[in-house]
């Protein structure tokens, strides 16, 4: 239900900023005017003149034979494409570099007006990927309008070109233009999520989700024209963006995918592939991508051939994880296969193997959008199942952390953890620290072996963990011996109570014992003003010596004293003032 919801919310929110990105004009707009297209194409060399062109049987009239590689292209409108409606007054197609376009409007008497327009002269449309010239007049006696265009950087520069009567007629349709809007609000809002994912999860997969998705923001911008909404543009820069930042997104979605699968989901074989293919299609198609004049005969073919490993490598990437029961790669496979399939088409169009109208883009940035959404989930759904391994690792962890501070044997903390938290329980007021041992503790395993000495010790901490509260902890220090801390009044008293209960215990619960068996205790309570320099081996030596002094007394009873004045260094026993 909450996939749910949070895809009712990106379209919700997309299509309120598909609204508000779409001009006025085009929302309002709508087409009557017919667009005249091209009845015959031809290539050439840079030698063949346009007046060479006119009445030449070398056109090809059919949909087919479209070539960008030659250093000109022709295009020939005829006049019949027009009859009985209003005559042409504009040139437009998609963006795409070129060098120059001239026009020859050839009149039934052979008169001919032209006209030539540099690259720089195009004007990009406010809504849409295309730019636009003006023709020279065509009146009711031309028989046709021939156009060259000089060094083609693209297919469908040549196939989308039209002829039209009104300016506004070359600019999308309101449905294409909200459609891509779309797609640019569906893009927004998963970037967001991709910021607030990584401010929590720190993942490098989010991040580079992010650059995939700034980069594809980019791509649709451009190559779908939105971005003249808000800029007039060169058409160069125009036509180099957009195919360029395609580029950079399928080549970092390679490293996304190998980043954001599982561990093991991918052989290392194919995890080298990915990322090989990862960087040659930045730096491949990306190099292409620059449409420079030096390479215009292979650029447009090079360009979508490059990308044909991407295509196949990201494929079956994808597969093998899928086959190794990746949960990722099944949101992958969902998110990209779209994608993948309008890609193809795109390439097979691009190559000029086909010919199909603009609006066949919307595919491919729909695609686009769908891919950004459900990977945006797929994210998400990464994002909880790390959070619950992170959970389930740090709870083992803690464990791990409480078994190695615990007693196995008792179940008491041990040394190393009181140890290490001694500092804290000095600042939290435990200033009296006991040290008991168990009298003739030797003996016990010698006469009655080491299985019934277990019980004894397991029964003396029984007694000290019975008399443990908020104010006082109970420690094993190894062997016989064991530690007390204690804050709070009457600590010497109170630890003297806990002795007095380890030999009742004892006898209690450890059958088989003729005797009983007693504990020594030594205890040290320094004022709060010495808890600064009282470390734990400084309080271990005081108690450790009164302990000495209890069993040299005769056992079964406490020796303590109460430090009024501390020095860092001990001092001989007379020098101390004791209660």
């Amino acid at each position: 239900m909450g996939a749910v919801r949070l895809i009712l919310m990106v379209a919700q929110m997309a299509a309120i900023l598909a609204f508000w990105l779409v001009p006025e004009g085009a929302r309002a707009h709508t087409h009557e005017e017919p667009k005249f297209v091209p009845q015959c194409n031809f290539s050439s060399s840079n030698d063949v003149a346009l007046e060479e062109m006119i009445g030449n049987a070398v056109w090809m009239c059919e949909d087919r034979d479209w070539d960008a590689s030659k250093p000109v292209a022709w295009l020939r409108f005829d006049a019949e494409a027009w009859a009985g409606e209003s005559l042409p007054r504009y040139f437009y197609t998609r963006i795409a570099r070129h060098e120059a376009i001239s026009f020859a409007a050839v009149d039934n008497d052979g008169t001919i007006r032209s006209a030539r327009f540099l690259e720089e002269d195009g004007r990009p449309f406010a809504a849409g990927p295309v730019f636009q010239l003006d023709l020279p007049e065509v009146t009711e006696d031309t028989s046709e309008v021939i156009v060259r265009i000089e060094r083609p950087h693209s297919v469908p520069l040549l196939t989308e070109a039209r002829l039209a009567h009104h300016a506004e007629d070359a600019e999308w349709t309101q449905v294409e233009m909200m459609m891509l809007a779309l797609v640019i609000g569906m893009l927004v809002l998963p970037l967001l999520f991709d910021i607030s994912f990584f401010v929590v999860l720190r993942e490098r997969f989010v991040a580079i989700h992010a650059l995939m998705v700034v980069a594809m923001m980019i791509y649709v911008s451009f190559a779908g024209g939105l971005v003249t909404v808000f800029a007039q543009l060169p058409i160069p820069l125009m036509a180099v963006v957009g195919a360029l930042f395609w580029a950079i997104g399928c080549g970092i979605s390679a490293f996304f995918l190998v980043d954001f699968l599982e561990d093991g989901a991918q052989s290392e074989l194919m995890t080298k592939l990915t990322l090989i293919t990862g960087a040659w299609t930045i730096v491949v198609p990306g190099f292409f991508a620059l449409q420079l004049h030096t390479t215009q005969p292979v650029d447009d073919f090079l360009y979508f051939v490059t990308f044909i490993p991407a295509l196949v490598v990201l494929t079956a990437a994808i597969g093998e994880a899928v086959l190794r029961g990746s949960r990722s790669a099944r949101f992958l496979a969902l998110a990209w296969t779209p994608i993948i399939l309008a890609s193809v088409e795109r390439l097979l169009r691009g190559l000029g193997i086909y010919v199909g109208p603009s609006s066949l883009d919307q595919m491919l940035y729909l695609a686009t959008g769908i891919e950004v959404v459900v990977m945006s989930l797929a994210i998400a759904d990464r994002f909880l199942a790390i959070r619950r391994e992170r959970d389930a690792a740090l709870t083992e962890a803690r464990m791990l952390e409480d078994l190695s501070e615990r007693d196995p044997l008792t179940g008491l903390m041990n040394r190393r953890a009181v140890e290490a938290r001694f500092p804290s329980l000095r600042t939290d007021g435990f200033d009296t620290f006991a040290l008991l041992d168990l009298d003739h503790f030797k003996e016990v395993n010698d006469e009655y072996g080491h299985q019934v000495g277990d019980k004894a010790l397991i029964a003396c901490a029984n007694a000290l963990r019975g008399g443990e509260n908020r104010d006082t902890i109970a420690v094993r220090m190894g062997g016989e011996e064991f530690a007390i801390l204690m804050r709070g009044k009457n600590s010497i008293d109170r630890t003297e109570a806990m002795r007095r209960l380890v030999p009742v215990r004892i006898a209690r619960e450890v059958e088989g014992l003729d005797h009983p068996v007693t504990a020594s205790m030594g205890v040290v309570e320094f004022p709060r003003h010495t808890r600064s320099v009282a470390s734990f081996d400084e309080m271990y030596a005081r108690a450790d010596k009164l302990l000495y002094e209890a069993k040299e007394s005769g056992r079964n009873r406490t020796s303590s004293e109460r430090i009024k004045v501390f020095n860092a260094a001990p001092l001989p026993r007379a020098a101390n003032e004791s209660a």
